[in-house]
């Protein structure tokens, strides 16, 4: 059987989830796979008293991710919020699968999605045969959520229109889902929550109505405090995706991820890392993220069309891809860059000639 290119995160870290349900002799909420304190653990990496090292998913503060789970063990959804590339939505899927055991109960949030995303649907085949009954009703993964008391996922909730986004008012406030075609309701049971994801920077945002905020408990998930916390974010992240994409050739070394992240950190700034020389910010996020996808399309090239060693040659064109969004605005920004601060330091000048020849 071929390998799936992407697991769930309740199947690629089966494992831990298991040993942490043995060592688990907290109480747990009704219906919730772990008790909130393992969940925790199971976030933020632990080492069990029978020695088992559980990995950390989430390197940030601890206590947001607290703040998050306590929500989450309330009558409050909760919302992570934030620029993108702060692994709202891997946070998200983690939280949902330590605490259901299912990551899978998702909607996607786009300016297309409509109100039977959010509630449900209909099989027009079985409808125009028989007419509205429960066989032909199709049930959203919202309310296959609220009826087998697990969490349920909205990516990107802000993306979605505001009237369909009101689709949820009532969910969350009376925990039940009328089906007036029916004259009857769906009705959550104890363990139902629901996890959303947003963020301020793309086009197309959709503001939520005051009666919808009310509704959740927002946690802001920042961008990585120190470029050391971020480094050790892209390194584990890097490694995680090179095995599951199986790209051929060694892992990044660690001075490769230490200058994209200060790359990234410093046109995100403004400024260098000393303070003393001020730049022009790209108007591309330059998130965690990117780091990430910057490094593996490295580690590709190198695997693929090099001797598989991760080299300044090819990390040079996935940088300009990722800071060179507008090619106007960015280009300048870009070159300025590459003049006052990658010249200007002894121990980049290989960085310097990959981006220079790519110009």
């Amino acid at each position: 059987m071929s390998h799936v290119l992407r697991q769930h995160a309740e199947q690629q870290f089966a494992e831990e989830l298991e040993e942490l349900k043995k060592a688990d002799n907290r109480e747990r909420p009704e219906n919730w796979a772990l008790s909130p304190w393992a969940v925790a653990e199971y976030l933020m990496g632990s080492t069990l008293a029978n020695g088992f090292q559980v990995s950390a998913k989430y390197i940030g503060n601890r206590r947001l991710m607290e703040t998050a789970i306590a929500t989450l063990a309330t009558d409050r959804a909760l919302l992570l919020f934030g620029v993108p590339g702060t692994a709202k939505s891997w946070v998200s899927e983690q939280l949902a699968a330590a605490v259901s055991g299912d990551s899978t109960l998702l909607i996607q949030g786009t300016a297309g999605t409509s109100e039977e995303q959010l509630r449900y649907g209909w099989n027009y085949a079985e409808l125009l045969a028989k007419g509205p009954s429960k066989t032909a009703l199709v049930a959203s993964p919202l309310m296959r959520a609220m009826e087998q008391g697990k969490t349920a996922r909205i990516e990107e909730l802000t993306r979605i229109p505001a009237d369909v986004q009101d689709t949820l008012i009532t969910i969350l406030s009376e925990k039940s889902l009328p089906v007036p075609e029916l004259g009857i309701e769906a009705q959550a049971i104890h363990g139902f929550n629901v996890i959303a994801t947003a963020n301020n920077r793309d086009k197309g945002i959709n503001e939520l109505s005051s009666a919808l905020k009310r509704r959740f408990n927002t946690v802001i998930l920042p961008v990585p405090a120190s470029d050391e916390e971020e480094v050790s974010i892209v390194s584990k992240r890097v490694a995680e995706l090179g095995r599951a994409l199986q790209l051929p050739g060694e892992p990044p070394a660690l001075k490769e991820v230490r200058r994209v992240v200060q790359i990234f950190r410093e046109l995100r700034n403004g400024q260098t890392e000393d303070g003393r020389t001020k730049l022009k910010s790209s108007s591309a996020t330059l998130s965690t993220a990117e780091a990430i996808s910057v490094i593996n399309s490295g580690m590709a090239l190198a695997g693929h069309f090099g001797d598989g060693v991760l080299r300044a040659g090819d990390i040079a064109s996935s940088l300009v891809g990722a800071i060179v969004k507008d090619p106007v605005q960015d280009t300048v920004v870009w070159r300025e860059y590459q003049e006052t601060v990658m010249k200007e330091r002894s121990d980049w000048k290989d960085l310097y000639r990959a981006c220079r020849e790519l110009d």
